[in-house]
């Protein structure tokens, strides 16, 4: 099963789920929500072939220090006031697996990363960034992702959200998850390719969040985004697949 995309978009998309979460809010003790929901997604980053996959939805706070989620991986803050917040984080990243189109590709194993997230909040606006680097798999280098989010509550019931995101791979973040050996070319038939530069990856979602309950929610979500640079121009991406994708999904969820 590939699994790359499909964890990408559930990244992008679980952002969106924390406007679902209630708003009343405790000093210290967990708090947040758990649910699970199916995403249809590419295969991979850069695939035209989708598939239906369900998730976990995980996003917990314990106090002002602790997060657990998806989204983040596991963080503390260091500073969290005044609408800051600064964490150093352990996450993971997906590689590539070699099934279905890249079934003649190395598999490219996922590990481990160590990052910084920042994040900024005022009014009905979010805005975070991070970068991180593998500590353990196949994937090397650096990825830098940023997003900005309008998130409102329309009614008692009804939560949304929308904004766009950037992410960025360093060169040999690129050559690792697009890059085809002369070997691999040869077992393929893909013409062989070394990336020189990294990728931006530009995007935008949205998503609405629904109170069945004081406790119980349900969340749609949509997005779209646009490979460029040395990623687009791989053949893994320009011969078999797609610079542009899409995803859409759902989600049930526990508040508490």
């Amino acid at each position: 099963m590939q699994a790359g995309y499909r964890y990408a978009a559930l990244a992008v998309a679980l952002p969106m789920l924390v406007v679902a979460t209630p708003s009343q809010a405790q000093d210290s003790g967990w708090q947040g929500s758990l649910g699970a929901g199916a995403i249809h997604a590419p295969d991979y980053l850069g695939s035209d072939d989708y598939e239906t996959s369900l998730w976990p939805s995980v996003d917990l706070t314990y106090g002002d220090s602790l997060y657990i989620n998806a989204r983040d991986g596991v963080g503390w803050n260091v500073i969290n006031r005044d609408g800051w917040r600064v964490s150093p984080f352990l996450g993971y990243t997906f590689g590539r697996d070699n099934d279905d189109d890249l079934h003649r590709l190395d598999e490219v194993d996922g590990g481990v990363t160590a990052g910084l997230r920042a994040e900024y909040t005022e009014g009905h606006w979010q805005y975070s960034a991070a970068v991180e680097t593998p500590l353990s798999g196949d994937v090397d280098g650096y990825h830098v992702s940023a997003k900005a989010h309008w998130r409102s509550r329309l009614t008692q019931r009804l939560s949304v959200s929308l904004g766009p995101n950037v992410a960025y791979g360093s060169d040999a973040w690129t050559e690792d998850m697009f890059g085809i050996s002369a070997r691999e070319s040869r077992r393929s038939g893909l013409d062989a390719y070394s990336p020189s530069e990294g990728y931006f990856r530009f995007g935008a979602d949205a998503s609405a969040s629904y109170y069945l309950t004081r406790t119980w929610s349900v969340t749609g979500l949509v997005g779209v985004s646009r490979l460029t640079g040395d990623a687009k121009d791989s053949p893994i991406v320009d011969e078999i697949g797609d610079a542009t994708q899409a995803y859409v999904g759902g989600f049930i969820n526990y508040n508490f």
